[in-house]
């Protein structure tokens, strides 16, 4: 399993960056990468509309609004990879706050180090856009 992580520290609450990010329908809201996200099966998967075309089905797997995280699978996705785990969490930090997505996946061989860079560009995509949103330290 390949593992990857990105954080950013953001220079609001922890509670206000989770009210918006903590929304497991809320990505179109903050990642300029999703344009449309509809919530099926009872709110527990998402079908995200990517701006470049495709779409990625995921479960929501947990969610723990006083710890300000969950997790979600890929159900269905274009992408070369299998047993797709994520997990995005919102820690206090001083006055501000951290936010970091992590996830573990099997890549198709052949393809490991392109679904890792393609995958941390996309999470630090979202993250710069968060910076844009709330200020950055």
């Amino acid at each position: 399993m390949t593992k990857i992580s990105v954080s950013t520290d953001l220079d609001v609450s922890a509670d206000q960056v989770w009210q918006l990010v903590g929304n497991f329908n809320a990505l179109p809201d903050w990642h300029p990468e999703v344009e449309k996200s509809e919530l099926t099966k009872k709110g527990q998967e998402r079908r995200l509309s990517l701006a470049g075309g495709g779409t990625i089905v995921e479960r929501l797997e947990n969610i723990d609004d006083k710890a300000r995280t969950y997790s979600y699978s890929i159900v269905d996705s274009p992408l070369p990879i299998k047993s797709y785990k994520a997990t995005i969490k919102v820690s206090g930090k001083g006055k501000g706050c951290k936010v970091e997505w992590s996830s573990e996946f099997e890549a198709s061989t052949g393809f490991e180090n392109d679904v890792l860079k393609d995958l941390q560009g996309m999470y630090q995509s979202g993250f710069d856009n968060l910076t844009k949103m709330f200020g950055g330290r």
